[in-house]
């Protein structure tokens, strides 16, 4: 089931989040859209299956209020109590981050945080829709104090439609791939252009991502799934099965990875991904994404700490003695879950921090989504009393001189 890799193949085996394809076919949807629209974006979403023809594309929140009303009620209530603890754990992100005032020489500067004025919050739509998504992204948007929120998802479903609401979402545009991206990047009839675009989905959702990028933010390109279970010998070998077949039913291309100084330990979890595979109603799906997947046999947990920041997964699950201290010494990983409680489904469905996360290695510089992709740090200077900064502009006058810039030296001159 999980083949023992030699450690030096690790790196080969870590997916890119953007492949040669899907950027090709990426960048033509973004041209067609950029060029002819709205027709264009509509053409497209009926050609994949977004729409029906003769549907319409943009659903605003009034329709959304009155599907949330359609579902069942403890279906409406999974759903607020879900978005609550997202919404708890960004305003503690946005907390901790304020304006800030520095005294200088003659007057004050300072930064002011500042949300982005609207927001595209895409969640995938396919074989699974996934409101958890939309959760979120919106929620998460929403708490940053982005003031038009825009969810994007092909195929909306009602559940999908009444989380647009619960999370705050000003529409639901039904449009999914490289076409809603380029919607959303460049205006698209009533679709405007956004300040930035986050949340998953397929490879040409990342390709696309990727192209507009500079035209509008982005959070990361993610691609292909990951969960890496650092384990000893004291961890369940059902429960590590578990989670790494949880993990291999997200899609074909999703790669499960096990760490352990326990040959014994893979071989029983081997076992056990054997008997839960062929009671899982995924089976198809998470059978082919086991064949991405891999076991890297160590020499000691230490060893297997510096494996694991060497493939820098989405997801990292630490089931070892001593989870907690273990866990403090990795550094690469999207979102990390310590102990055998900490399952990564957890962190799926709501528990607070964003399921939103880097992979294929790119957790080395950055991080999940969160109130910070939706925010600005705008900087100002204001000089009160120009004698005070006399020193700071006959400086500023000296420095541009050394870099050959006379007319920057003769306006700082000016303030003198």
């Amino acid at each position: 089931m999980l083949t023992i890799i030699d450690k030096n193949e690790i790196e080969t085996r870590i997916p890119g989040p953007v492949d040669d394809e899907a950027e090709k076919i990426a960048a033509g949807i973004i041209s067609d859209v950029k060029k002819r629209g709205e027709d264009a974006l509509y053409e497209y979403c009926v050609k994949f299956g977004d729409i029906e023809k003769g549907d319409s594309l943009i659903i605003p929140r009034s329709e959304l209020e009155k599907a949330a009303g359609e579902i069942p009620s403890d279906h409406l209530e999974l759903l607020k109590k879900t978005a609550k603890r997202v919404e708890i754990f960004a305003q503690a992100q946005r907390n901790s981050i304020k304006d800030a005032l520095v005294a200088i020489p003659g007057g004050f500067a300072g930064h002011q945080v500042a949300p982005v004025e609207r927001a595209c919050c895409y969640a995938p739509g396919g074989r699974f829709p996934l409101p958890s998504s939309v959760i979120m992204t919106a929620v998460t948007a929403k708490v940053a104090g982005v003031k038009e929120i825009y969810v994007a998802s092909p195929k909306p479903v009602p559940l999908t439609l009444a989380a647009a609401f619960v999370s705050g979402a000003d529409y639901l545009v039904a449009a999914g791939g490289a076409q809603a991206i380029a919607a959303f990047a460049y205006g698209a009839g009533d679709i405007p252009v956004c300040d930035v675009i986050v949340g998953p989905g397929n490879r040409f959702v990342t390709a696309a991502k990727k192209l507009v990028f500079g035209n509008v933010s982005i959070d990361m390109l993610a691609g292909p799934s990951e969960l890496t279970v650092l384990a000893d010998k004291t961890a369940s070998p059902d429960v590590i099965a578990a989670d790494l077949l949880a993990q291999a039913e997200h899609d074909v291309v999703a790669v499960p990875v096990l760490v352990t100084d326990s040959k014994e330990l893979i071989d029983a979890v081997n076992l056990e991904l054997k008997i839960q595979l062929e009671q899982l109603k995924t089976f198809e799906t998470a059978s082919k994404s086991l064949e991405n997947g891999f076991a890297v046999l160590v020499d000691s947990i230490e060893e297997g700490i510096d494996i694991c920041d060497r493939l820098a997964p989405e997801h990292l699950e630490v089931f070892t003695v001593n989870a907690k201290s273990v866990a403090e010494k990795c550094n690469n990983y999207g979102g990390l879950f310590i102990g055998q409680g900490s399952a990564e489904v957890l962190g799926d469905y709501g528990a607070g921090p964003n399921h939103t996360l880097p992979t294929g290695g790119t957790a080395r510089y950055t991080g999940g989504l969160s109130v910070f992709n939706f925010l600005r740090i705008r900087t100002w200077i204001r000089i009160d009393d120009s004698s005070k900064a006399k020193d700071l502009v006959s400086d500023c006058a000296k420095l541009a001189e050394l870099e050959g810039l006379d007319g920057h030296a003769k306006s700082a001159l000016k303030r003198l």
